[in-house]
């Protein structure tokens, strides 16, 4: 089981003043970012992928909308639903892509894959300025974040020096269908919002801290998922693990497993608890092991006096 990457306060505190303004002083995440007194910058090239398929409604909408935001936006996403494979890639010596249409690449392997496909070949010599996987069908909270496709697509972009935004839509309550997709709109446009800010206090530089990625999970507001969230919340990812699995002996060599869904109390200011209130939770991520400086600390003082 992959651990929850940690950020030390430094980096957390980084990403949450980059965030300044859509933090929860904001009253709504409908509230538009501040005016900027700067020219307008070049539109933005965009690498799209997700890990529902290149074809999943959330994907599509993500395109349309940041397409009309006026930026520059391709599809590398997996030719099917790879829901659930975490970080995986290049686990085959062949993979088969296919580009059905403009603007749009299908490959047929994992959100991993899929970066690392576009950065090599589509946006070959000259990388996108952003990453956006997403958005995901249901929440990636807790430690469902930690085995999502969806991170996993924007962990392979951190991991190239691509900034990068995982996108998701939902709670820990058994999602409805048609409330989740139509819930993907405010996602969608609460992320081109986002993306506006970031670049307005970039200017000509990075979108985000070195290495450094944002998980952003929108809640399901409302009966029919149209409703507006109560605001924004800088998070970190809530270290329970929900998803238990249970394992029945079926006498044969083979066990059943059954997936028990078990949530635990939210940490508080955890990305599970401002989702369950209807707050859109972001969450800085990196795409390494390192921890903080207090867990050094502790590894170094469990070795002392150790010899091989």
């Amino acid at each position: 089981m992959r651990r929850k990457r940690v950020l030390p306060p430094a980096v957390f505190i980084m990403c949450t003043a980059a965030l300044a303004g859509t933090a929860p002083a904001v009253a709504s995440p409908q509230t538009a970012p501040a005016a900027s007194t700067a020219a307008p910058a070049a539109p933005l090239r965009i690498l799209l992928t997700n890990d529902d398929g290149y074809n999943a409604p959330g994907i599509r909408k993500a395109f349309e909308r940041l397409t009309a935001a006026g930026h520059d936006v391709t599809i590398v996403a997996p030719l099917t639903n790879q829901s659930g494979t975490g970080t995986k890639m290049m686990s085959a010596p062949t993979i088969a892509v296919k580009h059905p249409e403009p603007k749009v690449w299908a490959v047929d392997g994992t959100p991993g894959d899929s970066v690392a496909f576009g950065l090599s070949e589509v946006f070959e010599g000259r990388a996108p300025d952003l990453v956006v996987s997403g958005t995901n069908f249901g929440p990636n909270v807790a430690g469902l974040a930690t085995h999502s496709g969806t991170v996993g697509g924007a962990v392979a972009a951190l991991e190239s020096g691509v900034p990068a935004i995982a996108l998701s839509t939902g709670g820990l309550a058994v999602p409805d269908p048609t409330a989740t997709v139509n819930a993907m709109g405010p996602t969608v446009d609460f992320a081109v919002k986002l993306i506006a800010r970031l670049r307005s206090r970039a200017r000509s530089g990075p979108l985000l801290p070195k290495g450094i990625g944002l998980n952003i999970n929108h809640p399901i507001v409302g009966a029919d998922g149209k409703g507006t969230a109560a605001g924004v919340a800088a998070t970190f990812q809530d270290p329970q693990a929900p998803l238990q699995p249970d394992f029945t002996d079926s006498g044969d060599g083979t066990w059943k497993v059954n997936v028990q869904f078990r949530p635990q109390p939210a940490a508080k200011g955890g990305d599970v608890e401002a989702v369950n209130a209807d707050k859109i939770a972001i969450s800085p991520m990196n795409a390494d092991w390192n921890t903080g400086p207090a867990d050094f600390a502790v590894t170094s003082a469990l070795i002392a006096g150790l010899r091989p």
